[in-house]
Formats: structure tokens, sequence, C-alpha cells
């Protein structure tokens, strides 16, 4: 399977069967995952793996009581085999653009980075998982951190890095329920690729009118 077809069969899985996904070969997915791209080799980002019997106790610290009753998706999400916890660490990007090869960037201070690169990495670690799981035919989703990060970090002993995301793993059941979201009107993949035509003036040129007089 080449990389163009894992990534158009590549869909975010919401829906699994209850197996338990081999974590060693999990662990060693990850570590192949942290071959993505970290600014200036910072290497701030740490992935953890929880094997299934410890889904039930994510699921308990990362939502409440009234989403688990309620949400259609829980009961599917919940048979996830396996999860990988994706979190980083800004402070070793602080230290390593405090350095002298660095430190003209002016990043040594968190409130200094308009992009945060420790989110980046994740995302493209992240991103790089879901590829090596596509390729071993595992499902996954994403499952994104918007609330209960602190529980969720406490609960996995983890107390000096931020919590980026979820991975959620396993075999599809089929039993998905489509995202709204699929129904968004959206331009074509095409029409998001644009060329940049080059006829922008420098940052320093001057454009100076002479007039006619």
């Amino acid at each position: 399977m080449d990389l163009s077809e894992v990534l158009a069969r590549r869909r975010m899985t919401r829906s699994f069967r209850g197996e338990s996904v081999d974590h060693d070969l999990l662990d060693a997915l990850c570590a192949e995952a942290l071959r993505a791209p970290t600014a200036g080799n910072c290497a701030g980002v740490r992935m953890s793996t929880v094997s299934r019997d410890l889904v039930g106790q994510y699921f308990d610290v990362a939502t409440d009581l009234e989403w688990r009753a309620t949400s259609r998706r829980y009961a599917g999400l919940a048979r996830a085999g396996a999860l990988v916890l994706v979190t980083s660490r800004p402070q070793d990007y602080f230290a390593r653009y405090a350095q002298l090869d660095k430190a003209s960037s002016g990043l040594a201070q968190r409130d200094n980075w308009s992009i945060p690169y420790w989110h980046t990495d994740a995302a493209m670690a992240t991103m790089a998982l879901l590829l090596l799981l596509e390729e071993q035919g595992l499902a996954a989703t994403l499952w994104g951190n918007f609330r209960h990060d602190a529980d969720v970090l406490r609960w996995a002993a983890i107390d000096d890095e931020e919590l980026f995301a979820t991975v959620l793993i396993g075999v599809a059941d089929g039993e998905d329920y489509p995202s709204r979201s699929l129904q968004q009107p959206v331009p074509a993949r095409s029409q998001r690729v644009r060329r940049v035509a080059g006829d922008v003036p420098r940052r320093g040129d001057v454009d100076v009118n002479l007039g006619e007089g």
C-alpha cells in the first residue's frame, strides 16, 4: 500500500468491536510516529499507550455522566481496543530556543510564540500515527482535548506535559454514526491548492512615483 492509498483510505472511526489492540505493536507504531518533524529538534512530544482494560477508566475521567448517558456514540467509542494520549512539553521548546543558536528568535518565553510549535509537532506526530494505524488495518479517531484535560493527565500520572489529544484505536464494527460535519459544503481539494504569482513587492522595496514634472 503506497502513501496516496493510505491517505485516501484513512477515515475517522467512532465505533469499535471491542477487540484489544496488541500493545507491543502499538508501542512500536508510536515510536515510529515520533519520527515526525519537531521544531528545533526539541523532541517535545510524548505518546502514552492505554490498553483495552483501562479504556473504561479513561472515559470515566475524560467525560461526564450526562454525556455518557445521552451520547449515541459513547457505546461505540468505549469499545476502542486501545488509546494513545498525545502530550507535549512546552518547556522543552522554551529551553531550546533560549540556546545561543536560537536566542535571537525571542522564543524563550511562551507569550512570544504566535504559533505554539509544541501543538504543531504534536499534530504532525498524531497524523503520522493515524497513517501508520491505517497501514496496519486498524481504525482510529481523534478525541480532541476540549475539557477534562487536567483529570486525564492526573489519571495517567503525567504532571509535566500538556494534553494535545487522544487517539482511539481498534477494529471498526461498521456501526458508526456519520458526522454531521460531512454534510457541510466545502471546496474541492484541488480548489484549496493555489499558486503564488510572485508579483508582490519584496519587503524593503519602495514604490516611488516619479511623476512627470
